[in-house]
This record gives C-alpha cells, sequence and structure tokens, in this order.
C-alpha cells in the first residue's frame, strides 16, 4: 500500500479505508468472510466528486449558464474521465477481485476502474476530510477543465481548413508521427501537412488533441492567431 500512498500523494492514518475501496464485489462475494465490497465507499465518492467539481467552475465560470455548467462537470466525472485517472494512478494493479473477474480482464474494465477512483476518493475524505479530498480531485480535474475549454472553445482545424479552402488546389492531412506512453497515459504526435509540407506539429493524449494542437501550431506560424 505504500507504493499506492505514493501515488495518491497522500499517507493514511487509517489504512483499512484505502484497502476497503480496492475491494470490488466479485471479491467479497467469493471470499464471504464479512469482507466489504468498495461499493459505499463508491457512493460517497461520487458525491464527494460532484461537490468538489461543481463549486470549482460555478465560481471558475460566472457567467456560464446552469445547462452548460450541467454539461461540463458530466464531462469531467463521468467513466472515460474517471478511468483514465485510475490508470494514470495504475490502480487496476492493486485491486482485490474475485479470480473469475481477474481472468477476465477486469483488472482494466472502466467501469471497475472508475469505480475504485471514486471510492479512492471517499478513503481520502473519510480519512482526512474535504481538506485533503479536494486537491487530490483537483490534481486531476484542473489539466480535464484546461483542455476541456481550449477544446470546446476553439478548434483549430475547422480554422485551418477554411483558410486553406480559400485556395481549391490545397489540400491538409494529418499524420500520426509519435505515440508512447503505457496504455493508461499515452501521448500522441500528430504532423499537419499542406500538400507534400509539414506546417505545423502538436502533441496531446488524444489523436484528436495532438491534431488540434498542429493546426494551432500552423495557424501560428501563418500569422492567423
Amino acid at each position: 500500500m505504500i507504493s499506492l500512498e505514493s501515488r495518491l500523494g497522500y499517507n493514511f492514518k487509517d489504512i483499512s479505508l484505502l484497502k476497503n475501496a480496492l475491494v470490488h464485489t466479485s471479491y467479497s462475494n467469493e471470499v464471504r468472510r464479512g469482507i466489504a465490497s468498495n461499493e459505499r465507499l463508491e457512493f460517497l465518492g461520487d458525491s464527494i466528486l460532484s461537490i468538489i467539481v461543481s463549486e470549482h467552475i460555478y465560481n471558475k465560470f460566472p457567467g456560464m449558464p446552469e445547462g452548460e455548467l450541467t454539461r461540463l462537470r458530466a464531462s469531467l466525472v463521468c467513466e472515460k474521465s474517471l478511468c483514465g485517472f485510475a490508470r494514470e494512478l495504475d490502480l487496476g494493479h492493486f485491486l482485490y477481485l474475485g479470480k473469475g473477474e481477474d481472468k477476465g480482464g477486469g483488472r482494466n474494465r472502466d467501469s471497475i476502474l472508475a469505480d475504485a477512483f471514486e471510492a479512492v476518493i471517499a478513503a481520502i475524505y473519510l480519512d482526512g476530510g474535504m481538506a485533503a479530498a479536494k486537491p487530490f480531485v483537483m490534481n486531476f480535474v484542473l489539466r480535464e477543465i484546461d483542455e476541456h475549454i481550449e477544446d470546446n472553445t476553439k478548434d483549430y482545424k475547422t480554422i485551418l481548413q477554411e483558410i486553406i479552402q480559400r485556395n481549391p488546389e490545397e489540400s491538409v492531412t494529418y499524420i500520426l508521427t509519435g505515440e508512447e506512453g503505457p496504455d493508461h497515459d499515452k501521448r500522441f504526435t500528430v504532423e499537419v501537412h499542406l500538400n507534400s509540407n509539414v506546417i505545423g506539429e502538436g502533441s496531446g493524449k488524444s489523436k484528436k488533441r495532438a491534431e488540434q494542437m498542429a493546426a494551432k501550431q500552423a495557424l501560428s506560424l501563418m500569422g492567423e492567431l
């Protein structure tokens, strides 16, 4: 557990809380020794995550209407985001799973990882209060907010395409030139080509993000930003 605490950036006073956060129902059902699953912690963690994110985006975007706040929060606390956070921490490695679930790939299953991440939030909260849970959550969410806002306010690919289309004989293509890192934390590099010439390069945690960053660099070099 020491290595996991190091990844979390938090040392538990009551380590049993962290252990409980890692117990999947398949393990508790299989062992049947009164070991509780992480379901109750997951329930609590979901609420704690929601209030932390809601408070932050409410204060950060004072002019944003309720509907947009709701959509932004949903994108930040969705299963895709949470399982990504869990993979950054390599939570799957530390889970207690039943034999069948383990053999069936449970350590890398999105739903299991997302639930475990929420359970860990609750464990930190119960051990150290909101003062401990909030910085843990925000360490992950702040990056997601920055990327979400940029991705949804500036579509650099469309802007570049509109400029290039002024000359019908010109064409733009995006080429993946690099992919590195483990599955839970990959980074992609993309070049944008104007005909056969490289006019920009970008990187990101997804191919879509890398393409946007390549287009952004191209626009900057063209003096369009």
